[in-house]
């Protein structure tokens, strides 16, 4: 693993936290390249069964450091190439964690901006401390926050999306609550607790389960209404075969603990 990553499983729960202060924590190709990578090793790893991404010191992730991307301006076609494939690089983590076969919590802790509020808005659930602040302030600079712009609106109500991506102004962590950015926000002393004893009671399900149940909903969401049940009814039909539903379901009518499988 990087030095740009960090990586430890506890219980089932495998963080991974990014620890590039020098450049608090940008989404460089390294880091997105080491994301990857473990996002794809946890996705055949039995013994990972819920990730948590969160960031070391005082920023979760700066999003795309700006002295990267005016470096490669010196180039003959101005850096056209290298931001055609930092971006496509971006959206291929982004959709890593969107169809990761297991759930993502973010646990921010400091400020989220621009591709690192992307970050936060794709992972399936997102936890912040008070102290955490959230922004998308690429307007300021003459750089529309367009890639941000695609997790932020799928997961936010539009003017609010657009009131973020319009102003580039600093949110704390109640307006990302209220805008349906995080979950929920913790004093800063109990982020990680909190984030922990979510991760562990998702741990407790059937694997396979929550595997189908998440590929389902980002399916769905793509549906028109009548489709959407259409698919979700063959989806319940399939799950119910599954041992674990039958298991899960002689456990609940016998009132004990179920032994899941987690296989289909």
């Amino acid at each position: 693993m990087t030095a740009l990553l960090l990586s430890a499983v506890e219980g089932g729960v495998l963080r991974l936290t990014l620890a590039d202060g020098a450049t608090r924590n940008s989404l460089s190709e390294a880091m997105m390249a080491a994301l990857r990578e473990a996002l794809d090793r946890a996705a055949g790893d039995k013994a990972v069964r819920v990730i948590v991404l969160a960031g070391e010191g005082p920023a979760f992730s700066a999003g795309h450091n700006l002295k990267d991307i005016t470096a490669h301006r010196a180039g003959p076609d101005k850096g056209a190439a290298y931001f055609a494939e930092l971006f496509e690089a971006c959206a291929q983590l982004m959709l890593g964690i969107v169809h990761h076969p297991k759930p993502v919590i973010a646990e921010v802790a400091g400020i989220a901006s621009a591709a690192g509020c992307q970050l936060v808005a794709s992972c399936d659930l997102a936890v912040a401390a008070e102290t955490a602040r959230f922004c998308t302030p690429g307007v300021n600079i003459g750089l529309f926050c367009s890639t941000p712009m695609v997790a932020l609106s799928r997961n936010m109500s539009a003017k609010h999306a657009m009131e973020m991506l319009l102003t580039g102004d600093v949110f704390g962590a109640e307006d990302a609550l209220r805008f349906g950015l995080v979950n929920r926000v913790t004093p800063a002393h109990a982020l990680t607790g909190t984030v922990m004893a979510l991760a562990n009671r998702i741990a407790s399900k059937s694997m396979v389960t929550v595997k189908t149940g998440k590929q389902a909903f980002h399916r769905q969401r793509d549906l028109p209404l009548a489709e959407a049940y259409a698919y979700t009814a063959r989806v319940m039909t399939e799950n119910l075969l599954m041992r674990d539903a039958e298991e899960g379901i002689a456990a609940f009518i016998a009132k004990r603990p179920p032994e899941w499988t987690d296989e289909p």
